[in-house]
């Protein structure tokens, strides 16, 4: 008995360092330029296709991500920017100015196999947005928020690498 509990213990401490590592990987893969289109998917403003340009970096010090840059509809553009960081067990942040001017905090999430679930509010809306990486050069994110207990896909954005930072991806 005392064999198996050790060898549990082993195999969960393993899990949880190879989970930090790949948390860690996935943040570092989103320093350099990023662009791509996103189109509002519901709401008032339900198919607005916009195109965005963003660079991404890694907070000094802290685990998490940093996304400064803009979206362009027609000739308007707007700035966009969010801070992403490992808070405890979770992640803390912002999208713009956060929820006490016109934006919205990121007040919890959870990362698994490259993709990135943060909790998002603003006043009485909640959501999540989901940031995902098929691979180093492209990037998915998804902002949904929640309508009579569900969640609503809003925003949808894909986002391709566009500086020398790209991979070659392996055909086989």
């Amino acid at each position: 008995m005392l064999r198996f509990l050790v060898l549990v213990i082993s195999v969960l401490a393993a899990c949880t360092v190879n989970a930090v590592a790949s948390e860690a990987k996935f943040f570092k893969s989103v320093e350099g330029k990023w662009a791509g289109p996103g189109e509002i998917v519901a709401g008032k403003y339900k198919g607005t296709r916009f195109t965005c340009v963003f660079d991404g970096s890694n907070p000094s010090s802290k685990t998490g991500m940093k996304i400064d840059g803009y979206c362009r509809v027609g000739v308007f553009s707007q700035p966009m920017n969010a801070l992403i960081e490992k808070a405890g067990s979770g992640f803390r942040g912002k999208f713009l100015d956060g929820q006490a001017g016109e934006g919205m905090d990121i007040v919890g999430g959870r990362y698994s196999r490259n993709k990135l679930v943060v909790d998002i509010k603003r006043k009485d809306l909640i959501g999540t947005m989901v940031a995902s990486k098929a691979n180093e050069n492209h990037m998915q994110f998804t902002i949904s928020v929640r309508v009579d207990g569900k969640l609503v896909p809003v925003i949808g954005m894909r986002l391709d690498r566009t500086d020398g930072n790209a991979t070659i991806a392996k055909r086989g």
